[in-house]
């Protein structure tokens, strides 16, 4: 499975599609599987939604896409692709020639099971021969019309949005860039890596401005700013990294309570062999629930439902005294290979968790500030972080099995894949003496089913 696709709440229900291969663990074959959810947390798998349909501009491919709700009736636009003749593709690779178009497909089906496709695509890709992609549709609402974004971009210039309007959802008016950003400069044969394509772009409000997320070169840029509601012209003002380790695709909904909720996906940092002796790969990340501080920077943290997976919390949970601060806690043991961890320290400082045999499965550090900016490195990736009041730093960490989530200051995120598994159970240690911790909570997880998977 990759990336997130359409996520929605209807009729009381959280629904999620993403791209599934149903025949290997490998890339191919792109349909959009199903699953459904009450809280974000607990899922349980649906019938394929989408699927390609022979002799159609679909046959080789259900690519990402986006639902709304159209007046009562559940919309889903997506990308079609299909082998062609190179000089029509708009998808070229070692691998592939594809045309990519935009497709629509509609449910009536309150539990969302049954789709049916539009027999025609809704968008054809632009007749320019610089064109290095046309995928991953966004869409929203500008008063009486729907606006679209599809991914794009030209080979040797950049990464853009093309922006259409319509009334229908079925006739489109094409308009002109949203954003764009200039190429890297790199030379690849896939222009993503590149920069020079954009994939999985993302658009909304959120407090008083608005927000552009995309997907390139192997990571997710974030973008804040003023959207012109005359011009549909975004005006960039702050910028970011959403999330520095495994992740990717991101896409967005509102839950049941307007909350601007974050899905991406992790994927898999080994090769296709052992995904093939494994039988799986790729899996989706926590909900993140996003806001803007008064500057403009991005913040988000996990959604409050992931609690409902705590077990019983251990005695270290609280605050900690003066006295406990100026020298080393006892060990915090982990029999389980996930739980849930907060705590908050200052630089420098050094949070592991250590093997009884063998290196730490999971290694940050965090430096001591230089002008202002520490280092945080967490095994091997190294970001910035901007200091704090009185340098304290909050860490929210979530581990489960091959995956760690961390979260520092509500701005700065980093998703690691860690795939040796320990010889025995992990113990938390927090630097050599915690002169600076002053809080920390651990929390066991219970899995979502008793065979962690669903059916």
């Amino acid at each position: 499975m990759n990336d997130p696709n359409g996520p929605i709440f209807w009729k009381g229900a959280y629904h999620m599609f993403y791209q599934y291969n149903p025949g290997a663990p490998v890339w191919g074959d792109m349909h959009w599987a199903h699953a459904i959810s009450e809280d974000m947390i607990h899922w349980r798998h649906l019938p394929i939604a989408l699927a390609p349909t022979p002799g159609w501009d679909d046959a080789d491919g259900c690519f990402t896409g986006s639902a709304v709700d159209d007046h009562g009736t559940a919309t889903i636009l997506y990308t079609g692709v299909k082998s062609v003749a190179k000089e029509r593709a708009t998808l070229r690779d070692s691998h592939n020639n594809f045309r990519e178009v935009q497709c629509l497909a509609t449910s009536t089906d309150p539990q969302l099971r049954a789709w049916t496709k539009w027999n025609q695509p809704v968008i054809q890709p632009p007749n320019d021969p610089s064109l290095a992609g046309f995928r991953d549709p966004l869409l929203w609402r500008q008063g009486d019309d729907w606006i679209l974004g599809v991914a794009s971009g030209h080979f040797k210039k950049g990464g853009c949005v093309l922006l259409y309007r319509s009334k229908d959802l079925r006739n489109w008016e094409p308009l002109h860039e949203l954003a764009s950003q200039p190429w890297t400069g790199r030379e690849s044969i896939n222009p993503v890596e590149s920069g020079e394509m954009w994939e999985c772009p993302d658009f909304f409000p959120l407090g008083k401005k608005h927000v552009f997320l995309y997907s390139t070169a192997g990571k997710v840029v974030w973008e804040s700013g003023e959207l012109d509601p005359k011009e549909l012209e975004f005006h960039s003002e702050r910028r970011g990294i959403l999330d520095h380790g495994a992740y990717y695709a991101q896409k967005t909904q509102l839950d049941a309570h307007g909350n601007r909720i974050l899905w991406g996906w992790i994927p898999e940092k080994r090769p296709d062999s052992e995904l093939i002796a494994a039988g799986w790969a790729g899996c989706m990340a926590l909900p993140r629930v996003l806001s803007l501080s008064p500057e403009g920077e991005l913040e988000m943290t996990f959604a409050p439902e992931v609690q409902s997976l705590r077990g019983k919390a251990s005695p270290l949970s609280r605050e900690l005294r003066d006295g406990e601060r100026s020298g080393s806690l006892p060990s915090v043991t982990l029999e389980n290979v996930h739980a849930e961890l907060t705590w908050k320290d200052s630089a420098p400082a050094l949070a592991s968790l250590q093997e009884d045999i063998g290196s730490p499965q999971w290694l940050a550090t965090l430096s001591a500030p230089d002008s202002g900016t520490a280092i945080l490195n967490v095994n091997g990736s190294q970001i910035e972080i901007p200091s704090t009041a009185n340098y304290l730093h909050d860490f929210h960490l979530f581990l489960d099995a091959s995956v760690a989530e961390l979260i520092v200051d509500r701005r700065h995120a980093i998703t690691t894949r860690i795939y040796r598994k320990p010889y025995g159970p992990l113990h938390l240690k927090l630097g050599d003496r915690h002169v600076a911790l002053t809080s920390l909570n651990v929390w066991p997880l219970q899995p979502i089913s008793s065979d962690r998977l669903t059916t």
